[in-house]
């Protein structure tokens, strides 16, 4: 017998289709309700500008138009979610809350707090996999342990698929669509303003937002994803899907983009499975090792001495704001804030720069990163920059130095993407926009080189020398 009502909490999953929590909750009660929170335990954290609560603030408009054609309505409400969520429990009367899971450390104390006010309240809290296809512990060794290192992970990541019938298919909503609770509330959805935010240049960017910006992404991708493997380098041509910031949301389908990728012949769409299949192994690492969301995957590399003090503090301040004197980072940093966006072969380059070139400690950056990146995500984020330091699993070796200028010249030839953002630099040409202190002419107001890379990558292997020596 279904129970008379149930919660939907909406959260990474800003969509009506394929989405396991809402399926749940449709097939095991009578009526459903849905809920977003704008949770204060996040959004105070935040720059008044964000684009990322903007983002999320057009694609929750969208879910509440597409519940409200299935019949129902989303519930928004800003405050705690601790808080929030178990309130509106009782008020609605719900025996459940249904929702997917989270596998950062704050959301799964977060979750944890709710399920135990339910559970006080004679209420539970029901949890499902949605944003990945295998999670936890479902991709381990054959000794039955968790794994390190990529290659096999994903070896037995794409093994456990073919054995797993059915994994990929969706979890149909429209079908139980009966089941929504009619619109209880006339309200308008709060405001940017309501919510303490001001607009940003998200519109000026045309970044699409919402399930239909995803779709059009995809759509597009497909003609393009043949050429992925080929194309994915380099960041003055489109390579890449664009879909980083709806994986983080949600808009799309995980299942929907991997079953894509598995029935799409030919290498650029193995190696943009191999691409997804990253972001759930990093997911898995954060899960089993929470500890790299503060710490070195390995412990050795804590011991290394990073640099301190004003210079450092400089040297920082050039990367984030792109005065490095090298153009490639810098117009990789200036991208980055100007748009949210990075490419990802960038996002290794900088990585390295600041890590391996400046000395400076990767939470550094990490943390830079968080603050802009559209597609933040904690597991993916953190992974990436343990990856450029040596420090995390199946990182590049810490003697493997990237040169700022051989990686210019490699994957901008032409130097397209570095004019793009210091068009300053055009008029020096391809042989010298990627290291213009050689020119003979100079470039006005183009600063000199922060770094002398030879000289600092001398410093960085005495640095790394600890790891070495433990």
């Amino acid at each position: 017998m279904p129970m008379p009502s149930a919660l939907v909490w909406f959260r990474r999953d800003l969509r009506s289709f394929d989405h396991a929590a809402l399926h749940h909750a449709l097939v095991a009660a009578s009526q459903v309700y849905c809920v977003f929170v704008y949770d204060t335990d996040i959004l105070d954290a935040l720059p008044r500008a964000d684009r990322r609560v903007e983002f999320i603030h057009a694609c929750i408009a969208e879910l509440d138009a597409e519940l409200r054609a299935l019949g129902g309505q989303l519930l928004v409400r800003h405050g705690p979610a601790r808080t929030l969520i178990p309130a509106l429990a009782a008020e609605l009367g719900v025996g459940a809350v249904f929702c997917n899971h989270d596998y950062e450390p704050g959301a799964i104390a977060r979750d944890a707090a709710v399920a135990a006010r339910l559970t006080a309240d004679g209420r539970r809290l029901e949890t499902f996999k949605d944003q990945v296809i295998f999670e936890k512990n479902e991709v381990l060794s054959q000794s039955g342990t968790p794994f390190s290192v990529f290659t096999p992970y994903k070896n037995a990541w794409l093994k456990r698929l073919q054995q797993t019938p059915g994994v990929l298919d969706p979890w149909p909503v429209a079908e139980y669509a009966a089941q929504l609770a009619p619109p209880r509330e006339t309200q308008a959805l709060p405001s940017l303003a309501d919510l303490g935010f001001v607009p940003t240049n998200l519109r000026e960017l045309a970044l699409p937002t919402g399930m239909q910006g995803a779709s059009g992404l995809l759509e597009d991708f497909a003609t393009r994803m043949a050429d992925y493997d080929t194309r994915r380098d380099f960041p003055a041509v489109k390579g890449p899907s664009y879909l980083s910031v709806h994986l983080r949301f949600g808009t799309c389908s995980i299942r929907h983009l991997v079953r894509t990728a598995w029935q799409t012949p030919g290498p650029g769409a193995a190696v943009w499975l191999s691409e997804l299949i990253w972001r759930e192994f990093y997911m898995m690492i954060l899960y089993q090792h929470p500890h790299v969301a503060e710490r070195a995957f390995k412990p050795a590399y804590d011991a290394i001495v990073w640099e301190q003090g004003a210079r450092a503090e400089a040297d920082f301040a050039a990367w984030c704001e792109g005065r490095t004197g090298y153009p490639l980072v810098d117009a990789a940093m200036l991208q980055l804030n100007r748009t949210g966006y990075m490419h990802n072969r960038l996002r290794m380059v900088t990585a390295c720069f600041l890590i391996k070139d400046l000395g400076i400690d990767w939470r550094w950056g990490e943390r830079y990163f968080a603050l802009q990146l559209n597609d933040f995500d904690l597991a993916a984020n953190n992974g990436g920059w343990q990856w450029a330091a040596s420090s995390g699993c199946d990182a590049q070796p810490y003697f493997r130095i990237f040169n700022p200028i051989t990686q210019s010249e490699k994957f901008d030839a032409e130097g397209k993407f570095i004019t793009r953002y210091l068009p300053q630099l055009a008029a020096l040409g391809p042989k010298h926009v990627h290291a213009p202190w050689l020119a003979t002419r100079r470039i006005d107001g183009y600063p000199e080189p922060i770094v002398e890379h030879d000289a600092a990558r001398r410093r960085t292997l005495e640095r790394y020398a600890v790891v070495k020596a433990g």
